[in-house]
Parts: structure tokens; sequence; C-alpha cells
């Protein structure tokens, strides 16, 4: 099954901050939704560009994108 990284970008001198806050959000929904999430986290991609993420089944990813409204999203590979 293909897993999908959801992400939200977060740019500016305060996007590592506001990322590391979104994420505290994102386990918030994932807690009192109970799902079944376990890879979640930021990335620092420059001092003015930061992002958080969380990875999902493809087949639990409608429901959740609705919700959550990410930014965008890729096919999740593992390293």
């Amino acid at each position: 099954m293909r897993k999908l990284k959801l992400i939200w970008d977060f740019r500016g001198p305060a996007g590592q901050k506001t990322a590391e806050h979104h994420l505290i959000h994102l386990k918030e929904y994932i807690a009192i939704n109970k799902l079944d999430i376990t890879i979640t986290g930021i990335e620092t991609i420059s001092d003015m560009h930061s992002l958080a993420y969380l990875v999902v089944d493809e087949s639990e990813m409608k429901p959740i994108r609705d919700a959550l409204k990410p930014h965008r999203g890729q096919v999740f590979t593992e390293n």
C-alpha cells in the first residue's frame, strides 16, 4: 500500500517555530481521532522555509486531507 506525506509549508524567519507548533496540533488531531499515524515530523529546508508533515496510507488520505487542508502532498518513501 502506498503511503502519502501530507505537508504544510511555513516560510519566513518564524517558519521553524511555526512548523514546530503546527506539529503539536497535528499530533492532537491524531490523538483525538484515534488515528493509526506514527510518522510525523518537521523538516528545516532553509532558515526561511520549514515544514510540518504526517504520513498516511493512501486509502485513508481523503478525509484527513479535507479536514486538515495540507499545502501539498507527495508519495512517501522511507530512507
